[in-house]
């Protein structure tokens, strides 16, 4: 699980509504793509700077932007001041360690989500806050990172005119982001349901102390999913029952479909933490059994040896007078009987199913 040192202390005794970057620093570069389109117009384009979106601004087709790295507080700065975001949205946007929610300003909303993706190489999640701000006819949208998102599939129905969101309004495009985000949870929890059965063949075969570890940070995984995505569904839930007159009829179901999705995600997050805890008491009892099955068979080793010992101590002492001493055969008898013991005890155990 990724966790980054988010440190709030940088702003202990400033006044409400002050910008200042809490997260981890991802770069000083900004990039800003905006997207202006309707469903017979189509404009597109990348820049470093805030101004070139004032244009948009008074612009009758829908406009979405989407500003790429947050650490550029005079770059948001100019941009919120072009779209009239109060100061404590913009405090929001450049503290990276929001809880996700959803703020109602009047002219526009202010939502937060974690946008999640696994990464392979270093095999933990990787956690980035997105902001929407959604208005009467236009989206923007704030990440941390510089490199890749979930929005790509957006853009290509955009420039291709695929599906409806172009005959939509700004309110389907901000679902449309929504939407991909928590499609994107599906992936993670398809990954972590197969570590999880691997884990389990692993449990029931050999567990290792390194299956303990792994069953560990599998655990830190889910209840770093559960605190990200459990309040997404009252996100949604709350843009689902139309408190804004910003959000159509014709996006309510779509978002009643996208409500049922963050349902799905966190009665399968649910799943995967009762699995999880009964997985350790499988590994706490398997441990238990191995040991235990230990100290049968040495148990069994200690019992037969046990008369073996007393026949020794016994032909061991120093006695002047032991007649069986001068026998010439009582060597060999004596490894008869031993033998003979031995055999029959371990015979015995045999058949009781003991080891």
């Amino acid at each position: 699980m990724s966790t980054h040192n988010k440190k709030r202390s940088r702003k202990t005794g400033l006044p409400p509504g002050t910008m200042v970057h809490i997260g981890e620093k991802k770069g000083d570069a900004v990039k800003i793509s905006v997207i202006d389109y309707s469903e017979a117009e189509f404009k597109e384009l990348v820049t470093h700077d805030a101004e070139a979106c004032f244009p948009f601004r008074e612009s009758p087709t829908v406009t979405w932007i989407n500003v790429d790295g947050i650490s550029r507080i005079d770059v948001l700065e100019r941009l919120g001041a072009c779209y009239n975001l109060h100061p404590l949205v913009m405090e929001d946007i450049v503290n990276s360690n929001q809880r996700p929610k959803k703020e109602d300003y009047g002219d526009y909303l202010y939502i937060v989500l974690r946008m999640l993706v696994y990464s392979e190489q270093k095999k933990e999640i990787v956690s980035e806050q997105v902001s929407i701000v959604l208005g009467r006819n236009f989206v923007i949208s704030f990440q941390e990172g510089l490199e890749g998102d979930a929005f790509n599939p957006i853009r290509e129905r955009l420039r291709n005119s695929k599906g409806i969101t172009r005959k939509m309004g700004a309110d389907y495009l901000a679902y449309s982001l929504l939407d991909a985000i928590v499609d994107n949870y599906f992936n993670i929890l398809e990954t972590i349901g197969e570590r999880i059965e691997l884990l389990e063949d692993e449990l029931v075969g050999n567990p290792t102390k390194k299956t303990l570890t792994d069953l560990h940070n599998l655990k830190s995984d889910v209840i770093f999913l559960r605190k990200s995505i459990w309040p997404v569904r009252d996100v949604i839930g709350s843009l689902e029952r139309r408190e804004s007159p910003l959000i159509t009829d014709a996006v309510i179901l779509y978002l009643r479909d996208l409500y049922d999705h963050a349902v799905q995600i966190i009665d399968t997050i649910e799943t995967f933490r009762d699995m999880l805890s009964s997985m350790l008491d499988i590994y706490l009892s398997s441990i238990s059994n191995r040991t235990n099955e230990a100290m049968k068979v040495l148990t069994v080793i200690a019992t037969i040896f046990m008369p073996l010992t007393f026949i020794v101590g016994v032909y061991g002492m120093n006695f002047k007078h032991m007649p069986e001493l001068e026998w010439k055969w009582a060597y060999p008898a004596v490894w008869l009987v031993m033998i003979f013991t031995g055999g029959s005890m371990y015979l015995y155990f045999k058949r009781r199913k003991w080891f």
